[in-house]
């Protein structure tokens, strides 16, 4: 008698593996940023950059029945929160993986801070897109992506104006938190980066997204 092969595994049967995925993220991330605060470089640093975790990541958990993230976008999110709260422990321009990248190009400035603005519009772009696409009428249309990149541009604008409060606020306090390493056009670099950063995200990432979003629409149905 022959034995009969295996069923292949149905989306019913992989659900539950794929639902535990935002928790495992969720709490990796929260493991980090508290292990981040012991020896972190400069304390105020830590907390302006990392604030966006502690606010982000119970917003996604309070949220996560009523409005559930793609895996694909909660995969992001741990991966930008790991970004900040690194940044956050050594101050931006003190990263070693940064320090290591500058001496083996040899730039005259550690890259991480132009990583993490790149990232700042990664993510976000699929962020917004995620918003746009299953709260507005804006799915297939071709201005959703002209408004993902404006939405994360205006955020970059709005984070490069709380920077420039910080330093008026803060004096050499607040040095850290600015990461210019001495660039007159360190604003206009960041933002630039946070272009670059959103464009990429859409051009390579938008149909992985489509498809994350579907496997999300049939897991709730599943779920009831």
């Amino acid at each position: 008698m022959s034995a009969h092969p295996a069923p292949a595994p149905t989306p019913a049967m992989t659900l539950p593996s794929r639902r535990r995925l935002p928790a495992v993220l969720a709490v990796g991330v929260s493991a980090a940023l508290v292990a981040s605060r012991f020896g972190a470089a400069d304390p105020t640093t830590w907390l302006l950059e990392t604030v966006w975790v502690m606010v982000g990541l119970p917003l996604a958990i309070l949220l996560r029945h009523r409005f559930p993230l793609s895996g694909l976008l909660c995969g992001l999110l741990a991966a930008h929160a790991l970004v900040l709260i690194v940044g956050g422990h050594y101050t931006y321009a003190e990263v070693p993986a940064g320090d290591w990248v500058r001496d083996w190009l040899g730039w005259d400035r550690n890259p991480y801070d132009r990583f993490g603005h790149l990232v700042q519009g990664f993510v976000p772009a699929i962020l917004v897109r995620e918003l746009l696409v299953r709260t507005s009428p804006l799915r297939g249309s071709r201005w959703l992506a002209p408004l993902t990149v404006c939405a994360c541009l205006a955020f970059s604008a709005v984070f490069e104006m709380l920077e420039w409060l910080a330093a008026v606020t803060g004096g050499q306090a607040a040095d850290a938190f600015l990461g210019t390493q001495g660039d007159v056009w360190d604003t206009q670099w960041d933002m630039f980066c946070a272009l670059i950063g959103a464009v990429c995200a859409l051009l390579f990432l938008s149909r992985v997204h489509d498809r994350s979003l579907i496997r999300l629409s049939r897991e709730r149905s599943i779920g009831g």
